[in-house]
């Protein structure tokens, strides 16, 4: 399954993270995925398989048009 995933996002995780927040902001896209947990500001990284796998829902959608430029 692949998921498309932008700069800025808010995502849900499956798991809780040990201060409790299941919400994210992605950092870095890539073959692995940067998140800063929007709790207590802790950044992971997460190959992008395991990512898709843990991700339960995108909360906020961050799509921006590059093609303002042309």
């Amino acid at each position: 399954m692949y998921v498309e995933i932008h700069l800025g996002d808010i995502v849900r995780l499956r798991k809780k993270h040990p201060c409790g927040s299941t919400d994210w902001e992605v950092v870095r896209v890539g073959a692995d995925i940067g998140l800063v947990c929007l709790k207590c500001q802790h950044r992971i990284m997460l190959p992008r398989g395991t990512f898709n796998k843990r991700l339960k829902t995108i909360l906020k959608n961050n799509q921006t048009s590059d093609n303002s430029d042309l």
